[in-house]
């Protein structure tokens, strides 16, 4: 016997390594030494800093890989993987510096992993973080035909005064909601759930197809729909920070909504007061409430509702930060106001 007859092709492995050394290469920076292929990744810090604090952060996309699983639409689900890392990182006001990713599958499929790999470089590329290494594991059954997982880990820096960590935080300040394009990489289990098992009146049989329009969509499919990437906030917040908007804290709005994430940015001495009907809930969002007959605040507390990332500002700067990421093609809205308080959040409608 050998390792092939176990189920794992190392002759495909390096040629797959081979295969994506171009989409890696796509996202160098100037940091970065060395190639891919040694046993760690190397990176020198960018010069300009007086006291550099890295930040890392690691993060998964969740079942929304069933999803992309299912149609065979790989390319997409490695921009949600770099997404919900770099985001997350940004939030302490960090700029990504680099990505590592971690691949793992039953049998090594070329041309499904290849798919993956592009979207990561492509969020890569798209946030100026270089990917720098990874790992693809073929673990013979441990996943089924066509399965695969995904891990990415990401490492910011920030100057140490500019951290931010709540402390800046102001009674009268105002929140800023940023648009999301959609559930972005969170609820997908309740997603499926709903897909699978929601009754319908048109028919006797239970359940939803990814090719289904509903009219509340405008003509897309569910499944164009619920593969649609995560927004990458990465660049229009550092233009931001450059362009001196004073934003007092940040918030990226992932598992657990506004309720879960929001008041993870406040100190204990603040809280947030949500003003209803602020923004606009997306088309997906009322049609997901409607077909699996969600309460309010069960879908509060599992989407983002239409807005992916939150910033913090004073009030005089509430215009000029809306216009900002207007200008930036995000679509901005004053959803809420610092009040004192313990840390909470009031306004999410079906709460008390």
């Amino acid at each position: 016997m050998d390792y092939q007859d176990a189920g794992v092709d190392v002759v495909a492995g390096r040629a797959f390594v081979d295969r994506i050394q171009q989409m890696v290469g796509s996202t160098r920076r100037p940091e970065v030494l060395g190639g891919l292929g040694g046993f760690g990744g190397l990176f020198q810090l960018p010069e300009g800093y007086q006291t550099p604090v890295l930040v890392s952060g690691t993060d998964g996309v969740g079942t929304k890989l069933k999803v992309a699983q299912e149609l065979n639409r790989h390319n997409t689900v490695g921009i949600d993987l770099v997404a919900m890392c770099v985001n997350d990182v940004l939030t302490c006001g960090a700029e990504p510096l680099f990505f590592l990713d971690y691949l793992a599958t039953g049998q090594l499929n070329p041309d499904q992993l290849a798919a993956v790999v592009e979207g990561i470089a492509t969020g890569c590329r798209a946030t100026g973080c270089a990917l720098i290494g990874g790992e693809t594991a073929e673990m013979p059954g441990f996943y089924g035909p066509g399965e695969y997982d995904l891990a990415g880990f990401c490492v910011g820096i920030v100057e140490k005064a500019n951290i931010l960590d709540g402390s800046q935080v102001a009674t009268g300040d105002v929140v800023i909601g940023l648009a999301s394009r959609g559930i972005h990489s969170n609820g997908y289990s309740l997603v499926r759930k709903i897909m699978d098992e929601a009754p319908r009146s048109d028919r006797p049989s239970p359940g939803y197809d990814w090719a289904d329009c509903p009219a509340s969509l405008n003509g897309a499919s569910l499944a164009d729909t619920l593969l649609t990437p995560t927004q990458l906030y990465v660049k229009p917040i550092l233009a931001a920070r450059q362009a001196d908007l004073s934003i007092h804290a940040m918030a990226h709005i992932t598992g657990g909504g506004l309720p879960e994430n929001l008041p993870r940015c406040l100190s204990d001495r603040h809280s947030i007061a949500l003003t209803p009907n602020s923004w606009p809930v997306l088309p997906i969002f009322d049609w997901l409430a409607a077909a699996g007959d969600v309460a309010p605040a069960a879908m509060y507390n599992t989407f983002n509702m239409g807005i992916g990332f939150v910033v913090i500002v004073p009030p005089e700067q509430r215009e000029a930060a809306i216009a900002h990421f207007q200008a930036q093609e995000i679509n901005a809205y004053a959803i809420g106001e610092v009040i004192d308080g313990d840390g909470s959040l009031s306004g999410i409608p079906g709460e008390s």
